[in-house]
């Protein structure tokens, strides 16, 4: 097929290397500059590109795509502030570790510092957030060029899916004409037929990226069996977990746990918490509730800890008092520790890590040294967290204190039994973590908890339920459903089902859980910022299904909602203030319950 034109040769061989190389889904956002790139994917059969109009949505999306699978998302923009839109969920997929790529098209350099509309400065416009940047030339139809543009293509998505894993950025200049008009002279005849014009068979370059090790004879995994052996009151803390989250295999964790006597505290977004590893496990060894007991209980003298920081604050706060050894392992050996009190770092794949260690772990003297009322300790402490949610969630005490962290519950234990869980920041992750109980269910609970912003979660969820075919819940708040409903559009256009669960507090509930709540004003004004706003004109406006439910009905709605076609926003009102109050009347109850036991 010839080339009408040097800038549709560029696109084109640029969008086929990506593919060669394994790349499976962009998001497009409409654009004059980017259109080499738009319409090479889009006319690429190996792609499936999903179009947004609004760039911020479209990175947003991008980044859950992404995160959901563990897989390379890209995304394309024209030159501008477009381009500048997808800075936030940059930022996100950084601190993730989620790979993202970013083609972003610019003007060619003698439009730069010109005045020339549309034009800015684009390069390095991420910064330090992206793994690897790199300016493209102008396109040139030449063969060196384009062995250079495929071998570029081969290292933005190595970098993407490096460790750590995280987002590249390519500025991409082209000059006119953009579409692919013929014109004459512009691509010299045969140059498609050439190594540089049609490319290898597969991808141009392969690219074979090692991991970091620990084997079971070395002396780094002896000496750490040996701490593990001789505690007393060992602890597993299996923070949020890089995507994908099934990467890790929860059984290893579990068997090594089991074989040194110690309870695993995993937060949602561990991929510990929840799935078939705790099918006939005894109740006790995976632990939820730990926020609400976790200073009632001894301090452990031992802390071996997986994945990043955890979302419980209680349980930041009880490692970072705790004097005794704290191991952190790490594929990239990063410090994500923000207390600054771990005791050993070990930049190694956590599976090796913990293979390796439990090789090394001479069980029966693991089992002489632990504390026989440790583990009967956490398991007391979790009984007493759940019967207290219980409680707190029947129907009559519902009705006369309803709270957030209710509707939580109810979503993580009427959740079908393959599903993806996407919570929102502030308190809904807070309350995922608090009330939402261990299960087996195979349950994959995300979030963006990388920068911890409101803005893009449901795009960011969209994206991650495009990805599978299982049913997709998204639980937020009404300031981050206001924050994004731009993203609602994709519902339609990628043709996205949800469960969406709105808790609508109207307003920024979280601030009551800071000091300035007692300070009014300027709390409700500058920081509550109550909006009164009805979102039931959003329905109409995104073709989705709007329900209005009281706390006590939730469940059955909840139930209805995810065995019905289509996307139902599924929206329950509180009032902020009284939530709080009942959490902390719950923890407050558990802690008192754990001390009196404990004398």
């Amino acid at each position: 097929m010839t080339v009408p034109n040097r800038a549709t040769l560029w696109g084109r061989t640029l969008v086929e290397e990506l593919v060669a190389s394994g790349l499976e889904a962009v998001c497009v956002a409409p654009g004059s500059r980017s259109t080499p790139l738009t319409v090479a994917f889009a006319q690429h059969p190996d792609v499936a590109v999903y179009s947004h109009l609004d760039e911020r949505s479209a990175s947003f999306f991008a980044l859950g795509r992404a995160r959901r699978t563990g897989e390379v998302t890209a995304l394309v923009c024209t030159s501008g502030t477009a381009a500048a839109n997808f800075h936030p969920a940059v930022i996100e997929a950084d601190r993730a570790r989620v790979p993202l790529l970013v083609l972003t098209a610019d003007r060619p350099p003698e439009l730069r510092d010109s005045g020339a509309n549309q034009t800015v400065d684009q390069q390095k416009l991420y910064g330090d957030a992206v793994r690897w940047y790199a300016e493209l030339p102008v396109p040139e139809p030449e063969g060196r060029a384009l062995r250079m543009l495929r071998t570029t293509a081969a290292r933005a998505l190595a970098n993407t899916i490096g460790t750590p894993a995280g987002p590249v950025h390519l500025n991409c200049p082209f000059r006119k004409p953009l579409e692919p008009t013929p014109l004459s002279g512009s691509v010299p005849d045969g140059l498609e037929e050439t190594l540089a014009g049609s490319g290898r068979d597969g991808p141009f370059v392969r690219t074979t990226a090692g991991e970091t090790a620990l084997p079971a004879e070395s002396r780094e995994a002896q000496r750490i069996a040996r701490v593990l052996e001789d505690a007393n009151r060992p602890l597993v803390v299996a923070g949020p977990a890089d995507p994908p989250v099934r990467r890790l295999d929860p059984g290893v964790l579990v068997d090594l746990a089991t074989a040194i006597g110690a309870p695993i505290f995993a937060d949602p977004l561990s991929g510990v918490r929840f799935g078939s590893h705790l099918e006939d496990l005894e109740e006790g060894l995976v632990c939820g509730g730990y926020d609400s007991y976790v200073d009632a209980v001894p301090d452990p003298d031992v802390v071996l800890r997986i994945g990043d920081s955890p979302t419980s604050k209680s349980l930041s706060h009880a490692l970072r008092d705790a004097d005794c050894r704290q191991i952190l392992i790490d594929p990239a050996g990063e410090w994500r520790e923000a207390t600054f009190t771990a005791t050993d770092l070990v930049g190694a794949e956590p599976q090796g890590v913990l293979e390796a260690v439990a090789a090394a772990v001479e069980y029966d003297r693991a089992r002489g040294t632990t504390d026989d009322g440790w583990l009967e300790r956490i398991r007391e402490a979790e009984t007493i967290h759940w019967q207290g949610r219980d409680d707190a969630r029947t129907g009559d005490s519902l009705e006369a204190e309803p709270f957030e962290g209710a509707i939580l519950a109810s979503v993580f234990e009427d959740a079908p039994e393959t599903a993806t869980v996407f919570v929102s920041n502030s308190m809904p992750v807070r309350d995922a973590d608090r009330f939402g109980r261990p299960r087996s269910a195979d349950l994959t609970v995300l979030a963006n908890r990388g920068a911890s912003g409101i803005d893009g979660i449901t795009s960011t969820a969209l994206g991650a339920g495009s990805a599978t075919d299982e049913p997709l819940v998204l639980v937020t708040g009404d300031l981050a459903f206001y924050h994004d409903s731009n993203g609602l559009l994709a519902l339609e256009r990628c043709g996205v089902d949800a469960t969406i669960v709105l808790l609508d507090n109207d307003g920024g509930g979280i601030f009551h859980l800071l000091p300035i709540e007692s300070f009014d004003p300027p709390f409700t004004g500058q920081f509550k910022t109550p909006h009164g706003l009805a979102f039931d004109p959003l329905g109409e406006l995104y073709g989705f299904d709007m329900i209005h439910v009281d706390p006590t009905a939730f469940a059955d709605a909840y139930a209805a909602s995810l065995e019905s076609p289509g996307t139902q926003v599924v929206s329950v009102s509180f009032d902020a203030e009284t939530s709080h109050r009942r959490r902390e009347q719950l923890e407050e109850q558990v802690r008192e319950a754990c001390l009196t036991d404990e004398r």
